[in-house]
């Protein structure tokens, strides 16, 4: 990695870094020296150290609907260390331990002001492969842009983010494991927590138990809930399952019987939170037909792979029960996130164990494989070392 008029001169300039760029949809990445503008005006650069794949990177990557956001660089789950800020930044300086953040938070607008929303309508999910201020990229190869993911692109040694798609983090949290923070682990712990407030002695389903899937268990089993099934149809997830908090375990594959009839006579009548965490529409329509009348609540935080459309018999939303959306687990990014770091410091939640690979950068490719066979809940990709920043854990 070379650096221009940057670290050693405190005038943020070009760097020449590498990123895994993909030249195509379901195309292998391939590590190629990028050249990464200065951060902008309320823009940070960031040393990446650790970035985790996310199911949802996986998804855009096989997906046709934006082959024309291309070549691209992807990732969005990722912890680092500030290199240097753009004009107007106040609240970080060089130096400082970030988790990325694919949705930001102004403060300002009015979702931010509302209480209600976590849906920013200044920073919120980018789709279009550019930054939020000026609509334009910050990667290039050879003059050319490179499209950026989520406004984050954190595939790359280093990466610019907006200041309000950042969040700080206490120096001493290991930035190989709460970087699953910043998407995954996070989203699934809000679900049950902030979006369904799980009650003491409810009954919980939960399909999909992937790393958003067993995060939904953590929080139900924290918040006392007395049944919680887990349908996936890998037999091998029971045993972490049943760590995690899970007390039934349902392979689809082993019945020929419906889940929700299996559901409704396990629990009684339904259960009283069930979480979709796949991105399947029509298990969407599952789990609603899997809670109970009267006030039974599905929640859904998958990001579907095709077939965006859900469908339902209308009779089950007339007899209560309740179908609701999730973002990053309702939580405000930069005002709630470090509270979950500092959770993980007090070992009152657990991340560790959702890791089941480490894996080098020039190893990405491999990480989608196991990412796209189901093989792996988290795979950590590690940067490679640079003078002056340390490595994850220090």
């Amino acid at each position: 990695m070379s650096l221009t008029d940057s670290v050693q001169n405190k005038q943020p300039g070009v760097i020449t870094c590498k990123a895994a760029v993909a030249w195509g949809p379901g195309e292998p990445m391939v590590i190629e020296e990028v050249e990464l503008s200065p951060p902008q005006s309320m823009e940070i650069r960031v040393k990446v150290v650790c970035t985790s794949l996310c199911r949802s990177d996986v998804t855009a990557w096989l997906s046709q609907a934006q082959a024309s956001i291309y070549p691209r660089i992807f990732g969005h789950e990722a912890s680092g260390i500030v290199e240097s800020v753009g004009e107007g930044v106040t609240e970080f300086v060089e130096g400082d331990h970030v988790l990325t953040l694919f949705t930001g938070e102004c403060m300002s607008c009015r979702h931010c002001t509302s209480g209600k929303s976590n849906i920013c309508q200044v920073l919120g999910l980018k789709r279009d492969g550019v930054m939020h201020g000026d609509q334009k990229t910050r990667f290039s190869i050879k003059g050319k842009p490179v499209y950026h993911y989520c406004a984050v692109s954190s595939f790359s040694e280093y990466t610019v983010v907006h200041s309000g798609c950042a969040v700080k983090v206490s120096p001493i949290a290991p930035l190989d494991k709460i970087c699953l923070l910043s998407c995954g682990a996070a989203a699934g712990l809000g679900a049950a927590w902030k979006v369904a407030n799980i009650s003491e002695g409810s009954k919980v389903v939960i399909f999909g138990l992937g790393t958003v899937g067993l995060s939904v268990a953590q929080g139900a089993k924290m918040r006392g809930a007395s049944q919680i099934i887990g349908v996936d149809m890998m037999q091998e997830k029971c045993e972490k399952a049943k760590a995690f908090g899970v007390t039934d375990f349902l392979n689809p594959k082993d019945t020929d019987e419906p889940i929700p009839q299996i559901i409704n006579r396990l629990t009684g009548g339904g259960a009283d939170y069930a979480f979709e965490c796949i991105g399947d529409t029509g298990m969407v329509t599952t789990a609603l037909q899997s809670c109970c009348d009267g006030w039974g609540l599905t929640v859904t935080l998958g990001v579907p792979k095709q077939n965006p459309e859900v469908t339902a018999h209308f009779g089950l939303l007339l007899n209560g029960r309740t179908l609701t959306g999730s973002l990053f687990g309702g939580w405000k990014p930069k005002s709630e996130i470090p509270s979950l770091v500092e959770m993980y410091l007090k070992k009152e939640i657990e991340l560790d164990d959702l890791i089941t690979h480490n894996l080098p950068f020039e190893d990405i490719n491999t990480a989608f494989d196991l990412m796209k066979n189901g093989t792996c809940l988290r795979c950590v990709i590690h940067m490679p070392e640079i003078e002056g920043f340390p490595m994850a854990g220090n």
